[in-house]
């Protein structure tokens, strides 16, 4: 009983983690989430959540890490940044995350691909259309990701539930 217990604590952490993780660059959102899944998994021996759910939950995990990947570069890309403002909205994250919090990291790729891509010679005009793709680029990854984890996470519960 209190393993059962304890198991269930330590999905509901690992779920909670993910979660918050797909916000914070600095936690492996989806990955967590998948981790929680094996755990419960492994503990059941795989009876409810079973090789298939998991080998379903590797793939979404690793389709995942490619959105995380490509959606800013793309949304960079698709308005013309430059290799100093992807550079730029990557410190950007970086150092919004750390002094603005949740708000840094959404405003941070936006000025530092804004003030890279001025100091690489570009007009304001030209580097603040950059600096709005890689913003979208991020918003769109993160609400893809957040999708998918909940997709994980209501896969998981209607498994042990029905």
């Amino acid at each position: 009983m209190f393993t059962s217990i304890l198991i269930w604590i330590i999905v509901f952490l690992f779920f909670s983690l993910g979660l918050l993780g797909i916000l914070l660059p600095f936690l492996p959102g989806i990955p967590l989430i998948f981790l929680g899944s094996f755990i419960y998994a492994a503990y059941t021996d795989f009876r409810e959540i079973t090789g298939g759910t998991i080998l379903l939950f590797v793939g979404i995990t690793i389709f995942c890490f490619l959105i995380d990947y490509l959606s800013g570069i793309i949304g960079a890309k698709k308005y013309g940044a430059s290799a100093y403002g992807i550079l730029g909205a990557f410190l950007g994250m970086i150092i919004g995350l750390l002094t603005l919090g949740i708000v840094g990291l959404v405003v941070g790729p936006f000025i530092g691909a804004v003030i890279l891509e001025i100091a690489s010679g570009r007009q304001s005009e030209r580097a603040i259309k950059v600096g709005m793709g890689t913003m979208v680029g991020f918003l769109a990854g993160t609400f893809f990701k957040f999708i998918l984890g909940f997709l994980m996470i209501g896969i998981f519960l209607v498994k042990i539930i029905f």
